[in-house]
């Protein structure tokens, strides 16, 4: 079975219902620039909660930059500007009223490479949560972090080992440590660039799994260079080419049916 016609099966094994209610998070007419390069033109979106969206496209297209406009991490770039409006629950969070850093507790963001802070597991995990005030006391924050690493699929094995530190461990653990990290501020959307694009096979389809039940309690965004991956995790789909939102649907009408020939060009591999 060649690799298209794997993921139409994999896209109809695990078509979901989708919530159909208002958008957790429009975009419209969002432009990125860095310097003279427009990165993003044009981009309008209306994203789902409890839903995994995946961004794919080719390499430069501009689905991480995209990403990154809905936490504003494009502010910690000095030539970076941002026009238009992204809206979470109806409200601008480019608004001038808007803090940063409080945002991105709402937005919670795991990157490419496991990065977690040279600390102690636990401490990795109390260190948002501490800083925004959200437990009184010991009792409350060891709460707070035995919950998130077992949101985070990674409880059972660091449990006896708390204050052991994260570097120490294996990569596939360094992400999912990652992932208990973002959610312990208890976000309501979560962005994933590339998770698993630095581990093997067997990390993967933890993190994979793992994804999977988050959307429980987020709506979750991946950016991911691999297709086969947005066909198995996401319901649905968005295809950015040369800066341009091209097509966005269920992940198994993008699969199967592209309305837009760049898209099936994309799938199909001619492009990419």
């Amino acid at each position: 079975m060649d690799d298209l016609a794997m993921m139409e099966r994999t896209v109809a094994n695990t078509a979901v219902e989708t919530d159909t209610k208002s958008p957790k998070i429009s975009a419209r007419d969002v432009q990125v620039y860095y310097g003279d390069n427009h990165a993003i033109k044009d981009v309008n979106v209306d994203i789902q909660d409890h839903t995994v969206t995946a961004f794919i496209g080719p390499s430069g297209c501009g689905k991480s930059t995209f990403l990154r406009c809905i936490n504003r991490m494009n502010d910690t770039i000095d030539v970076a500007r941002m026009e238009g409006t992204i809206l979470i629950d109806g409200h601008d969070i480019y608004a001038r009223d808007v803090d940063p850093v409080q945002l991105r507790a709402r937005v919670g963001m795991v990157f490419q490479k496991p990065n977690p802070f040279p600390k102690s597991i636990y401490d990795n995990v109390a260190y948002g949560p501490r800083i925004h005030g959200l437990a009184r006391n010991k009792a409350e924050l060891d709460e707070i972090v035995e919950k998130s690493l077992r949101r985070g699929a990674i409880w059972d094995e660091v449990k006896d080992r708390l204050h052991a530190p994260g570097t120490g461990l294996s990569g596939g653990q360094q992400q999912r440590l990652c992932i208990a990290r973002a959610v312990a501020t208890e976000p309501e959307i979560l962005l994933m660039d590339e998770p698993c694009s630095a581990l093997d096979p067997i990390a993967t389809e933890l993190i994979e799994n793992l994804i999977s039940e988050l959307r429980r309690n987020f709506a979750v965004i991946i950016v991911t260079h691999s297709m086969q991956q947005a066909a198995r995790v996401s319901q649905k789909t968005a295809y950015f080419h040369l800066g341009n939102l091209v097509e966005y649907d269920d992940t198994d009408k993008i699969f199967t049916n592209p309305q837009d020939p760049r898209t099936e060009n994309y799938i199909t591999g001619r492009i990419g």
